[in-house]
């Protein structure tokens, strides 16, 4: 009987332990995981500040942009951890809050023509293949969506203002204000997933105020929509210019002329630098199968840097 009551008991014993064990290292784990993301954070910075004392242009061909070699780099920092670190220029990217503006001494906010063009010929996309009325009700809801007034933007489309979206089985109010998330386009009149997960790729909520884009670093899909002139060949064509060029030969934002052999001025010089200013960090930090990974957005002006958000997450 004596038996009997012990075996089950060391059975059970033994089980606790190994349970506990295990969450103990995933715990010791899942700590160290955390460490070497953070580690990779500040080693990303590191590259940026650094990056920002050698010139006073970026480019694909920099330290910042080689996702690779930043990771070997760091991987040999720690024999504990393994590291990932991605750096993002969010400067090659279209703000989208900048598609409205309010002039010096105005009350009523307008459209950014130029943005308002580049978002235009974003959603008119072969991916999309969307008619032009439902590129203009979009365009304009989301102007709704920012600006501050309750008046529904009805030209080149119908935009949507909280009467809209408080008549939806789920109600909620027009935000009237600058976007604080990409995922916030969302909840705008006309935006599907298929749309959002399409766009977002060249969309950010962080950027100069004057809305301008580094060509160094735009997308392909993003060069095409800088202008009507410019279709797939010319990307291309400006894509495969700048990873040949030497990096010198990009300070200039002006090189895609000579990419595309023409004295033309194709893309508004109003839209366009070859400076970054914000980016997104991602750094993951792993120990066994526990992981850490840390997302923030960084601001660089000068020789400055700003976290201006940050979100750690299991892995």
């Amino acid at each position: 009987m004596i038996i009997s009551l012990m075996v089950p008991m060391s059975l059970q014993f033994i089980t606790s332990t190994f349970f506990y064990n295990i969450s103990a290292a995933n715990l010791s784990n899942g700590i160290i995981g955390g460490c070497a993301a953070r580690s990779g954070f500040n080693y990303a910075l590191a590259v940026l500040f650094e990056d920002a004392l050698s010139n006073d242009f970026d480019s694909l061909h920099e330290p910042w942009a080689d996702s690779e070699a930043l990771t070997s780099d760091a991987a040999s920092l720690s024999e504990e951890a393994k590291f990932s670190i991605e750096i993002i220029d969010l400067s090659g990217k279209v703000n989208i809050n900048r598609l409205v503006f309010k002039e010096a001494g105005e009350e009523d906010v307008k459209f950014d023509e130029v943005q308002q063009d580049v978002l235009t010929r974003l959603l008119k996309s072969e991916e999309l293949d969307l008619e032009d009325e439902e590129v203009g009700d979009i365009v304009n809801a989301i102007k709704d969506w920012i600006d501050p007034d309750d008046e529904v933007t009805e030209e080149g489309g119908f935009g949507a203002e909280s009467t809209y979206y408080l008549g939806l089985n789920e109600p909620y109010s027009c935000r009237n204000a600058p976007l604080e998330t990409l995922e916030e386009l969302l909840l705008i009149k006309g935006i599907t997933r298929e749309i959002f997960s399409e766009i977002s790729k060249y969309l950010t909520v962080y950027g100069e105020k004057e809305g301008k884009i580094n060509i160094n670093t735009a997308d392909k899909s993003l060069l095409r929509a800088f202008s009507e002139d410019i279709h797939d060949k010319e990307a291309d064509t400006m894509v495969k210019y700048r990873e040949e060029a030497e990096n010198d030969d990009l300070k200039d934002m002006h090189w895609y002329q000579k990419a595309l052999n023409t004295q033309e001025e194709l893309i508004d010089p109003f839209l366009i630098t070859t400076k970054s200013t914000y980016f997104e960090i991602k750094s993951t930090g792993s120990k066994g199968a526990m992981g850490k990974k840390i997302r923030c957005i960084v601001e660089r002006k000068e020789k400055n840097l700003s976290v201006l958000s940050w979100k750690i997450e299991d892995e």
